[in-house]
C-alpha cells in the first residue's frame, strides 16, 4: 500500500483536534530543524507530509518556526545591541532553525532559471547541490535585505515590533510559497514536491486566509500598522505571481526549490510592507 495513503487513512480515524496537531508537527519538522517529538497516535514522523494536509497547518507552524529568531532579536535588543547587529543575529538564528531550507531553494532557483538555456538543463542545475554565481548572489542579497528590513522595523518600533514582525510574516510567507504548488504540475516526478503532491485549491486558500489572520493579529499586538501589512500582502502576491509565471514558462512546472524561492520573495515583500507601514502605525 502507498505509505502516504496509509498514513492518511490512519489520520482519518484520529480525532480532528489531534489530527490538526499532527499536521502542525509534521509541518514544523518539514520547514525546520526544530526537534518535535512524536505525538500520540502519530505515524511516519519523518516522512514528507501531504501537501493538502500541511497547507492547513502552515499558519501556526510558520509562527512556531519563527520563534527562535524573534527571541534572539528581543534578547539582543534588550542587551543593548543596536538594531542592525540584533537583526543580523535574528536572521542567523532563523537560518539555523530552518537549516537554510528556503534560502537553499532560492539559490537553486536562481542558478537554474538564470543559468540554464533549456528546460532540461535548468532542472539539472537546480538539482545540483553546488551553488553558482546567480545562486550565491540571490541568497546573499536576500539575507541582506531581510536583515536591513528587520533592523528598520526594530529601530522604528522597538523590541516588541521587531520580534512581532518575524512571527507575523512567517506563516503567510510559507502560505505564499504554496502558490506554484497549487497552480502548476510538478516539473519532476522524483522531487519532494511531486511526492508531497499538489495542494487542493481550497487548502491553499485556507492557508492564505489563516496566514493573514495570524499575521494581522500578531502585527496588531506588536504595534505594527495593518496598512503596512496590506502593502506587504500586495508585494508578496506580486512575488508569488511572478515566480509562478516564470516557473511555468521556463520549466513547465514547479519544484520544491521554486516554492522556497517564492517564500523568500514573499518574506521580503511582507517585511518591506511592514517597515514602510511603520509611518502609519
Amino acid at each position: 500500500m502507498d505509505l502516504r495513503h496509509d498514513d492518511m487513512t490512519r489520520e482519518g480515524r484520529t480525532p480532528a483536534p489531534l489530527a490538526y496537531l499532527h499536521d502542525i508537527a509534521k509541518a514544523v519538522r518539514f520547514y525546520s530543524r526544530i526537534p518535535v517529538p512524536a505525538l500520540p497516535g502519530e505515524s511516519d514522523v519523518h516522512g514528507v507530509p501531504d501537501a493538502t494536509r500541511m497547507a492547513r497547518a502552515v499558519p501556526l507552524a510558520g509562527a512556531i518556526v519563527a520563534i527562535p529568531g524573534a527571541l534572539v532579536l528581543a534578547l539582543a535588543l534588550a542587551a543593548g545591541l543596536g538594531a542592525l547587529p540584533a537583526a543580523a543575529l535574528a536572521i542567523a538564528a532563523s537560518v539555523l532553525a530552518t537549516g537554510a531550507f528556503h534560502e537553499d531553494g532560492l539559490a537553486d532557483t536562481a542558478d537554474g532559471l538564470g543559468g540554464g538555456q533549456t528546460r532540461e538543463r535548468r532542472l539539472e542545475i537546480m538539482k545540483d547541490s553546488r551553488i553558482g554565481s546567480y545562486g550565491g548572489s540571490a541568497m546573499m542579497l536576500a539575507l541582506i535585505i531581510r536583515t536591513a528590513l528587520v533592523a528598520d522595523i526594530a529601530a522604528k518600533g522597538g523590541i516588541v515590533a521587531g520580534a512581532a514582525s518575524l512571527v507575523a510574516i512567517a506563516g503567510l510567507s510559507r502560505a505564499a510559497g504554496l502558490t506554484p504548488l497549487a497552480f502548476l504540475p510538478p516539473a519532476r516526478t522524483d522531487g519532494s514536491a511531486a511526492i508531497a503532491g499538489t495542494p487542493a485549491r481550497s487548502a491553499y486558500l485556507m492557508a492564505l486566509a489563516g496566514g493573514t489572520v495570524v499575521a494581522a493579529a500578531v502585527a496588531a499586538a506588536g504595534g505594527l500598522g495593518l496598512v503596512g501589512l496590506a502593502g506587504g500582502l500586495g508585494l508578496a502576491a506580486l512575488g508569488a505571481f511572478v515566480m509562478t509565471r516564470m516557473a511555468r514558462r521556463l520549466i513547465a512546472g514547479q519544484t520544491g526549490d521554486i516554492a522556497g524561492a517564492t517564500e523568500q520573495l514573499a518574506e521580503m515583500g511582507l517585511l518591506a510592507g511592514l517597515a514602510a507601514g511603520m509611518a502609519f502605525a
